[in-house]
């Protein structure tokens, strides 16, 4: 989720005023404060933790719950640690070719197409972004609502996902996205980092308010201990779900598209400093995920629902933690969908319309058409994992694995026996692995639930 100050990076490496309506979000839905002498160390380990937590944090407890804690934590540690040298990759190219966005990068290794593939990339990525923050409306924003209001909600309008989420696209998102200044949006949307750092706490802190075995029902009628094993972490697992596990986690360390742009606004910039950087954010990040993952897991274990607030909605309904967690994370959501529609009309128009100039006629095309494939996919799609595990599985891998590897193959002097090239090549084929293999095995266990 985003975060903004006083001006915003465009996805194509140069600043604008935070009131220019072409300026996107920085990489797959983020942008990040500019300052006149340079961003500090520790502002910019913000900005990249900030570009690295999202709605991913909710689906990270059921990869725990389908490959077991210690399963869990070799992979998301690969992950992680891929992901920074990936990081390591982008800058190194950076220094030798001078080039400050990932399109670009695009651009000098393969030409225009280049280009398109990347920008194309993001825009799947963002429509990814966009459909689970709408997705945890459909699922959230009804139990918030009747929380708020007394009385027997059975079969009340409100209780109903997909009209809720129709009504606040109609009337919040959509008009918000249409904006030609988004300002304001950048300000409140950084608070959106704190929101999951405090979802996080409160995982911790609900993990003693619910029994477990889990109730039968709402009456609270229990299971005998003695005659289940529900209550025993798995070390190890693996099943048919396992296949979500990597993509969750690749879409959820994604940042790369923002790196860049936070590396020319470092103070006192070089490649040592931008690293480590990059190290103490994808560090502290991994910390986050994997505390709330932990005891997200260790409360509900193998029932851990794929969004992990649909739990605590069924277990603790009017619990005012709960309550104001639920609420945080859909003002959040609220602020940001409107944000990432930004870089993905940017990305629209590049593609489609580059050699045409600004009309308002087709600003509201293009934003109406985003608004209605987000609406589909998060009204249509049962399961906000499916979009974990379809575009993490594709672009998110792309982005962090396949495209880094790629360029600089493509575009580094060095000989190709080298070490660099050598770990380049490694992370190409590795990134392709992971995305073919995770994608076919999602479409065998769809098929399979069919």
């Amino acid at each position: 989720m985003p975060t903004e100050g006083y001006s915003i990076n465009t996805e194509y490496g140069h600043h604008v005023s935070a009131q220019d309506e072409t300026a996107p979000l920085l990489g797959s839905h983020r942008a990040q404060t500019r300052t006149s002498s340079g961003a500090s160390f520790g502002f910019s380990v913000f900005n990249l933790m900030n570009a690295i937590m999202g709605s991913g944090i909710l689906g990270l407890s059921f990869a725990m719950a389908s490959t077991g804690i210690i399963g869990f934590s070799i992979l998301l540690l690969i992950v992680a640690l891929l992901a920074a040298y990936s990081i390591h990759l982008l800058l190194r190219l950076c220094i030798q070719t001078a080039v400050t966005s990932y399109e670009d990068l695009g651009l000098i290794a393969f030409g225009s197409p280049g280009k398109i593939l990347v920008a194309s990339t993001i825009l799947i990525q963002n429509i990814g972004a966009m459909s689970s923050y709408l997705f945890i409306i459909k699922s959230e924003l009804p139990a918030a609502i009747a929380g708020f209001i007394s009385g027997d909600h059975h079969e009340a309008w409100y209780l109903d996902g997909r009209l809720v989420l129709l009504i606040t696209l109609v009337c919040i998102v959509f008009p918000l996205a249409l904006l030609p200044k988004i300002g304001f949006l950048g300000y409140t949307s950084s608070l959106s980092f704190f929101f999951m750092v405090y979802f996080a706490i409160v995982v911790v802190i609900k993990k003693w308010s619910i029994p477990c075995p889990l109730p039968l029902n709402h009456t609270m009628i229990y299971m005998e201990v003695s005659n289940s094993s529900e209550c025993t972490p798995k070390l190890f697992a693996f099943s048919k779900e396992s296949a979500f596990a990597l993509p969750t986690m690749a879409f959820s360390f994604l940042c790369h598209t923002s790196v860049l742009p936070i590396y020319c606004e470092l103070r006192s910039p070089s490649k040592s400093r931008m690293q480590n950087v990059a190290n103490l954010g994808i560090s502290l990040s991994f910390i986050v995920y994997f505390i709330s993952a932990l005891f997200g897991y260790l409360t509900f274990y193998d029932k851990v629902e794929s969004e992990l607030l649909q739990g605590y909605s069924r277990f603790l309904p009017n619990d005012v933690l709960i309550m104001t967690v639920r609420l945080s994370i859909l003002l959040a959501v609220l602020l940001t969908v409107p944000l990432i529609h930004f870089p993905a009309r940017k990305a629209v128009m590049m593609m489609f319309f580059s050699n045409y100039p600004f009309s308002y006629i087709r600003h509201i095309f293009v934003t109406l058409v985003l608004n209605i494939i987000i609406a589909l996919l998060a009204i249509y799609v049962p399961d906000i994992r499916n979009v974990f595990g379809v575009v993490g599985s594709t672009t998110s891998t792309c982005l962090l694995f396949v495209f880094p590897g790629l360029f600089y193959l493509k575009l580094s002097f060095e000989d190709f026996l080298s070490r660099q090239k050598l770990a380049a090549c490694g992370l190409l084929v590795l990134g392709i692995c992971i995305g073919a293999c995770s994608l076919t095995l999602i479409t065998v266990n769809w098929a399979y639930n069919e």
